[in-house]
């Protein structure tokens, strides 16, 4: 009896085809790499063409080089070299480069240098493209922002507040030696009254040092530790003060930054999963979103939400011409500088206020009975009546600056006479007569804001945001890894967020 044998189909390596395919053929219909060579053949490069140099050997075309990243980012692919090697392997990558194989620095090149100037605008003509086709609206929007790790040593930082502890330390040694200095010298050679150093720079401790050398240097009196201790400023404290005031430089108004990317601030980062807080350099990128579409976004370095909202809206409106006509987010974006600039500019605002949740629960909100805002208030007589009734009478204003230069304005009121009141410790906690201060106009915001996001169009406005701006950051984090930015600077990251924003839509459109 034979033996069956298995079947196999033919399998020969050396064999030649008649008719070979073409690279169009391999590429099935409804890819996502289609969906990314036809967005971006209708994008206007002229302004990557300006980034190129008339002169000089002739280079890749833009357009294949950006569909090359683009495509990289759509799938997951951020390392030049590995976008190199794709160019020579993947045949969808072969198909968008049309066969030419672009080496990991003119890659790196063109992300990093090219890109600088022209990004935003291919951006933007994509959200444009979209918003023709009916899948995204420039006018409602959902905003909210997350923290990404810089690619930043996160052992090398520099605090504002070392800076301020170091200064203070250098005025207080140098008024020491300098009252020192005043005691030892001759009545003929007696030193001057100590020099102001309630602030100090560089050419102010310059000066002091070189006074306390000139009247120390030759007197045989000066105590040896004192004589260490003046050689040691005079090495050390004239460069140490041109070393803070370069770090303040760069610090601005932020309080620290990573030595190996400037332009990176320490954030509390919760990414275990017990969502402890970890110090790390990041940056807070800030997103708009229309049906999981990225509309708008912005990178910045202090890590509030609350003080981003005013450049966010400035770069959507210079993107489109006109500010949104709708904004939703969420408590951190709920300040009355927030809730007046969407004033000036004609947005209605579905932006919730710190309390809002709470005040949603009646349970929770019954637990504060003594809180300044459950006080009677009585117009004609503009007082205020605290739980015991006694009245508050108004006893002036107040003004609070913010950190943005923002000013704030709030009216207070003081009771008559807590000393001897039974509530007295639970009420309030100060010492004296109890005093409220009252913000009109932020009273008044909460108020419209109350009644926007209780209404039938703002309960909707809620639901959405949820499943709308924070499924985007949740889609690029987890689902695709970005974890961490790959490039230093500001700059850079705004690229390589804008390549990630574009890959976020084009994925979305060829879904």
């Amino acid at each position: 009896m034979a033996v069956r044998q298995p079947v196999f189909k033919p399998y020969n390596q050396q064999q030649i085809l008649a008719i070979p395919p073409t690279l169009e053929e391999l590429i099935p219909k409804g890819h996502p790499v289609r969906t990314v060579n036809e967005i971006i053949n209708k994008l206007d490069i002229e302004p990557l063409l300006k980034a190129y140099h008339i002169k000089g050997s002739s280079s890749y075309h833009p357009q294949l080089l950006l569909k090359v990243l683009v495509y990289g980012y759509v799938t997951n692919i951020y390392s030049s070299r590995k976008l190199a090697a794709a160019c020579r392997e993947s045949v969808y990558f072969m198909w968008l480069s049309s066969m030419s194989y672009p080496d990991h620095n003119t890659i790196n090149r063109f992300r990093g240098v090219r890109l600088k100037h022209a990004l935003r605008s291919v951006f933007e003509d994509v959200v444009k493209l979209l918003a023709d086709e009916g899948v995204l609206s420039i006018e409602q929007i959902n905003t909210d922002g997350t923290k990404i790790e810089a690619n930043a040593n996160k052992y090398t930082f520099v605090w504002k507040k070392s800076i301020q502890n170091n200064k203070e330390k250098i005025k207080k040694q140098l008024t020491e030696i300098w009252q020192y200095a005043q005691q030892i010298a001759l009545d003929e050679d007696r030193m001057p009254e100590p020099p102001d150093l309630s602030t100090i720079d560089s050419e102010k401790v310059n000066a002091v040092v070189e006074k306390l050398n000139e009247k120390l240097a030759g007197k045989d009196n000066v105590d040896k530790k004192v004589r260490a201790k003046l050689s040691y400023i005079t090495r050390n404290f004239p460069s140490n003060m041109v070393k803070y005031e370069q770090q303040e430089a760069i610090l601005g108004s932020r309080n620290s930054y990573s030595k190996t990317d400037p332009d990176a601030t320490f954030m509390r980062m919760k990414e275990d999963h017990m969502l402890n807080g970890q110090l790390k350099p990041g940056y807070n990128v800030q997103i708009s979103t229309s049906n999981q579409f990225i509309v708008n976004y912005t990178i910045h370095h202090n890590p509030t939400d609350t003080s981003t909202l005013s450049a966010h809206i400035a770069q959507h409106e210079a993107s489109f011409g006109a500010a949104p006509k709708t904004l939703t987010a969420d408590a951190g974006y709920g300040s009355e500088e927030n809730y007046t600039l969407l004033e000036q500019k004609h947005i209605t605002p579905f932006v919730k206020y710190g309390m809002f949740d709470r005040e949603q629960n009646e349970t929770q909100g019954s637990k504060y009975p003594f809180a300044a805002g459950k006080l009677y208030y009585n117009q004609e007589k503009d007082c205020y009546i605290c739980p015991m009734g006694q009245i508050m009478n108004y006893i002036g204003e107040s003004q609070n600056k913010t950190s943005t230069g923002f000013v704030q304005t709030a009216k207070r009121y003081q009771a008559q006479n807590c000393a001897n009141c039974p509530l007295n410790g639970a009420c309030h906690k100060s010492k004296g007569n109890r005093i409220i201060e009252i913000n009109e106009n932020l009273k008044r915001q909460k108020k419209r804001a109350h009644e926007l996001l209780n209404s039938e169009e703002g309960i909707q406005r809620r639901k959405k945001r949820c499943y709308d701006v924070e499924s985007v950051f949740a889609n690029i984090k987890q689902n695709h890894g970005v974890r961490r930015f790959m490039l230093r600077g500001k700059e850079k990251v705004a690229i390589e967020w804008g390549l990630l924003a574009i890959a976020q839509n084009i994925r979305k459109k060829a879904a």
